[in-house]
């Protein structure tokens, strides 16, 4: 049977794994998961927001993506708990914000790891259990992953490094296997607070979780390759190919950002 001809997935009584599920898009792709009927393996670092929602559907794991280890605990807790997954969300990510001044290789790895090697690792883990079995992986990119932004050198790295494996495994991949991936816009949650110890102005445009959320979760339902929940960011992409001046002058807004916080941090370049 081909698989990729049945277009919606019915996420009632379906076994999701979901990473970074303890806050922000995570936490709003939980929720909605649940009311849908899903059992979720919810794993974080801390897991007390997921623990607050006191819903036995929702199985707390606190877990570190960012390793081998960490990421076989997580695939050996869902086949206790579950027997089967029939979907993976790979949500789990963070950021810096900073200028590339300074020589740190265990930074870089810290970052790669989490936000690049873990989902990379995680598809494997799961379609080689997954069999002839219908499935549905999804991956949090981000719109940063297809435009690179001041101050986010390595984390962008790490999402045009995710953006180009799905576009290849697209070309490989079973036809049992759907592969949703997602491309938010800054969003208004802890995680652009969590890029620097300092405060500093988030990218143009910003969005709620919960509306990236519902969107990645109707993408994920609906087989959708691409999903991008910033309707203005999507018609950005085609200006800025159109006509490269307007690109050009909303880099100049984003960099006129950075150096303000580099003047805040009493940092130059």
């Amino acid at each position: 049977m081909n698989w990729e001809m049945r277009y919606t997935m019915d996420l009632s009584g379906k076994n999701v794994v979901l990473t970074g599920a303890n806050s922000g898009i995570g936490m709003e792709m939980l929720k909605l998961l649940l009311c849908k009927g899903s059992r979720v393996l919810a794993a974080d670092l801390r897991t007390d927001a997921v623990e607050s929602l006191a819903d036995p559907n929702a199985v707390p794991f606190v877990c570190d993506i960012s390793s081998k280890e960490g990421v076989d605990l997580l695939f050996e807790k869902a086949y206790e708990e579950f027997g089967t997954i029939n979907v993976f969300i790979a949500n789990a990510g963070f950021a810096y914000y900073e200028i590339i001044d300074y020589e740190d290789w265990d930074r870089i790895q810290r970052i790669f790891d989490t936000n690049t090697v873990s989902p990379i690792y995680s598809y494997q883990r799961f379609v080689r259990r997954l069999g002839e079995r219908e499935g549905a992986f999804a991956i949090t990119c981000s719109g940063i992953g297809i435009l690179g932004m001041p101050g986010y050198a390595l984390y962008g790295s790490t999402k045009f490094a995710l953006n180009g494996f799905q576009e290849s495994l697209r070309l490989e991949k079973p036809g049992n296997v759907r592969l949703t991936v997602l491309y938010p816009v800054a969003v208004n949650t802890d995680f652009f607070r969590s890029a620097s110890e300092t405060d500093f102005e988030r990218p143009y445009p910003v969005q709620e979780p919960g509306l990236v959320a519902r969107r990645m979760i109707e993408g994920i339902e609906k087989n959708r390759k691409k999903v991008f929940p910033s309707r203005l960011f999507r018609l950005a992409l085609i200006l800025f190919t159109l006509i490269p001046p307007i690109k050009k002058a909303y880099w100049r807004s984003e960099r006129k950002k950075l150096d303000r916080f580099l003047e805040k941090t009493g940092r130059k370049i």
